[in-house]
């Protein structure tokens, strides 16, 4: 069975986190209430809706099909895989859950969240470890790789944080380990895989002060 007929059958939601793990984690007393906020990669949009309560508008991005008639009739706004980036309104919130290690180019990626956040805003990514990439709308082992090392979780935490995220111009906040459980298929009803979320803010380059 292919991905888009398993998503058809609308199989395949997950859930991460509950709408007051996300609050204590993202400190959304840090917002007002115009906040703003792009859920990439959203799927159906199950753990899209649990920024619902905390976010006055919510976009997402989406590449199957299947999952943006579910996100279209759930009423979430849909924006360009390509081009949301570039919007000329940054966001207060860019969450990328589950997503790095399911691209092509988890670097551009990153680099293009960096782009769309605001200034003292937040970014969210989480990332299943041990660290296993495949790009899923190709079926192969993607074009990059995150230079991620170690074996046990925590090791693969630290090389995250120290060999992705800071030499791409992040700043971990703060992070946790939560389970990650995804709707089954015809053999198995779920699947638990364990989840690094790590919540960052984009590095303010050095200001050059000129004598």
């Amino acid at each position: 069975m292919s991905d888009d007929e398993y998503r058809l059958l609308r199989r395949g939601s997950m859930f991460v986190f509950s709408t007051d793990q996300i609050r204590r984690l993202l400190n959304l007393t840090f917002f007002d209430s115009g906040s703003t906020l792009i859920d990439l990669g959203a799927g159906d949009g199950a753990t899209t809706e649990k920024y619902a309560p905390l976010i006055r508008e919510i976009y997402t991005t989406e590449k199957s099909g299947p999952m943006i008639r579910i996100l279209t009739e759930k009423g979430f706004r849909l924006l360009d895989v390509d081009t949301w980036w570039t919007r000329e309104e940054k966001f207060d919130v860019v969450s990328c859950l589950n997503l790095l290690d399911r691209c092509s180019n988890p670097t551009k990626l990153l680099d293009e969240m960096k782009n769309a956040v605001k200034p003292n805003g937040r970014i969210i990514v989480a990332l299943v470890l041990p660290y296993k990439p495949f790009d899923e709308f190709r079926s192969a082992i993607p074009e990059e790789k995150l230079p991620i090392t170690g074996v046990t979780f925590e090791e693969q935490v630290c090389s995250a944080v120290h060999d992705v995220f800071e030499p791409s111009g992040l700043e971990v906040l703060r992070w946790t380990k939560l389970p990650y459980l995804c709707e089954g298929d015809l053999s198995q009803d779920y699947y638990w895989l364990h989840d690094a979320v790590f919540v960052m803010s984009a590095k303010t380059p050095p200001q050059v002060i000129e004598d």
